[in-house]
Parts: C-alpha cells; sequence; structure tokens
C-alpha cells in the first residue's frame, strides 16, 4: 500500500502541517501557537476551539506537530549555564530582595497574596519603576506592561515613586504599557496578545493586579470552578512561556478568602486552588502590621527556605 505523501513531507512551518493553509495559520499564530513545538502539547478539543476548526482536523495537526518535534534532553550543569542569564528587580527593599534570593526573578512567576491594603498592589507599583532601572542598580533596563483587573493602577503614585527613586517621572509613565482587563477573556487574551509587542517593546516585566479578580467574578459556584480553572491553568501557563522565552520577570497579586475548614491559626487562604500554587515559582504572604510596617512570608519557592521579614511603604515607596 503506498504510503500519503505527506508522510514524506518536512515539516518546519505552520503551513506544512497537515489541514493548514495561510488562513488557519495566521489564527494560529494570533492565538499564541506560533511554533510547532507548542501545538505538539496543546488538547485537540482546545485547539478546535481557539482556532475554529473541526476536532479532527486539530488531532491531525497536532499529532504532525508532535511527530516533527524532537526531543532534546540537556544535562543538569547545560540547564545551569543557561540560568546564567537570570537577572532578578530589586523591590526597594534589602530584606524582601534577600527574601526572594535578591528580588524579583526573571523567568519565574512570582506571586504576592494577602488582604485588601496588604501592600501587594504597592510592591507592584514599585517594581514597575525599577524594572527600568538600569542592570546594575538593580532593574533590567527594559519597559513595564501593567494589566489592571481592579482599577487600581495610579500614575501618580508611579510619577512620585519615580521621582523619589531619581528617575523622570513622564519617562517612567512612557515606558509603562497599561491595559484594562474587563473580564477573564480579555485579560487571558491580552496576554496573548503581548507574545507580539514583548520583544519589540523590550518588556522585561509583566505585572497583573490581581490575576484571579475577573475570574472569581465571571465563574460563579461551584459548578463552573472546573472550567474556570482550566482557563487559569491555561493562562498561568502562557505567562511562564512569555518569561522563559523573552527572559523576562512576572509579578502578580492574588486576592484571598477565609478557610472555613482551618478551625486553628490563620484560615487565609489564596483564590486559585493547586492551579496556581503550582504555577507560582515564589508564593509570598502580605500581612499589614502598624505604622506602615509589612510582614512578608515566604511560603514557596524551588530553592529558598520559608521565613518572614517585615518591610514599609512608605510615601517613597518600599523601604527596609
Amino acid at each position: 500500500m503506498a504510503k500519503e505523501k505527506d508522510e514524506y513531507k518536512v515539516i518546519k512551518e505552520l503551513e506544512d502541517l497537515p489541514g493548514v493553509g495561510e488562513t488557519t495559520a495566521e489564527k494560529l499564530r494570533l492565538g499564541g501557537y506560533g511554533d510547532i513545538a507548542t501545538l505538539a502539547t496543546l488538547e485537540p478539543h482546545d485547539l478546535a476551539e481557539s482556532v475554529d476548526i473541526r476536532v479532527d482536523i486539530a488531532k491531525k495537526i497536532i499529532e504532525a506537530a508532535k511527530g516533527a518535534v524532537e526531543i532534546e534532553f540537556q544535562t543538569g550543569y547545560e540547564l545551569f549555564e543557561k540560568r546564567q542569564v537570570v537577572r532578578r528587580i530589586t523591590t526597594g527593599s534589602k530584606k524582601l530582595d534577600e527574601l526572594l534570593g535578591g528580588g524579583v526573578e526573571t523567568q519565574a512567576l512570582t506571586e504576592f497574596f494577602g488582604k485588601f491594603s496588604s501592600g501587594k498592589s504597592q510592591v507592584g507599583f514599585q517594581l514597575s519603576v525599577n524594572a527600568q532601572k538600569p542592570v546594575e542598580e538593580g532593574g533590567l533596563g527594559g519597559k513595564v506592561a501593567f494589566i489592571d483587573t481592579e482599577s487600581t493602577f495610579r500614575p501618580e503614585r508611579i510619577k512620585d515613586l519615580a521621582e523619589a527613586a531619581g528617575m523622570d517621572g513622564k519617562q517612567v509613565l512612557e515606558n509603562l504599557y497599561v491595559m484594562k482587563a474587563e473580564n477573564s477573556d480579555h485579560q487571558i487574551l491580552l496576554v496573548e496578545k503581548l507574545e507580539h509587542i514583548v520583544a519589540k517593546e523590550n518588556i522585561k516585566l509583566i505585572v497583573i493586579d490581581s490575576l484571579t479578580s475577573q475570574f472569581r467574578a465571571d465563574y460563579v459556584g461551584r459548578g463552573s470552578l472546573g472550567e474556570r480553572q482550566q482557563k487559569l491553568n491555561k493562562h498561568v501557563h502562557a505567562l511562564q512561556r512569555l518569561a522563559d522565552t523573552h527572559n523576562l520577570a512576572v509579578y502578580f497579586t492574588n486576592q484571598v478568602m477565609d478557610n472555613p475548614g482551618i478551625l486553628f491559626g490563620d484560615p487565609t487562604t489564596p483564590i486559585g486552588g493547586h492551579v496556581l500554587a503550582h504555577a507560582a515559582t515564589y508564593r509570598v504572604y502580605l500581612r499589614k502590621g502598624k505604622e506602615g510596617k509589612r510582614i512578608a512570608r515566604l511560603v514557596d519557592s524551588p530553592s529558598l527556605p520559608e521565613r518572614e521579614i517585615v518591610f514599609k511603604v512608605t510615601a517613597e515607596g518600599v523601604r527596609d
């Protein structure tokens, strides 16, 4: 029996995949599926829904992509050498930097969760300024994308923080791209669109304040929890891909709730369940103290011990 002609076709571009013409390829790229390796990891139903194609065609595309991807293994030392490009943004507090192993890390997702007025947004504002500093001053020498989901972004505060750091407030604001997410689907779309401008605009930090607010509002009740978690899972993985591909940092805040199952101790629990617990590289729990003091506890990290530190949020910004 003769083999199909496509079996011998070398797959290098999206258009080489079976069932993918120029129109479908454009849809795939706009959806954030611009490379063969990404397509190989998708589920057929998710791909079919994303680019509006039949499930059987999506299966053929994914199978062909899997066959075209070469699995490469790396030694631990090779990975160690690759991580030498990782950089960190100073928070403005030496103690908070030490808690995070030197600052907010690129190629990682850093989550700060806590009750209202605990300082989560203030840390995000400070990072949005500090990321624009040169590397030798604790920055990344790049621009910032800020996704606002709770209408908490204040340009006046950014300008004050910049001027307190001896920077040009107007220039700092011009290097800050602010996007307002109207709902969870819009938030997901904004992150997908960032793929096309990150490299072009030299964006080195993405801030989302807060990550879960819109998901919490759009998916109410236990019946919708499964769908919410699936979408949230894809969303955080898209953020991680951006962080890895472009060596940028992702900082997001998270809301909390009181867990009724905890009878003794602090019942404060971050929203997002196991999806965010596994996705976040660094998780920091913030609590408000007296006289502007904040208590930060590192609750999860791949390499650092759990511990607490105290810092302050002042008119000039995050300080020891």
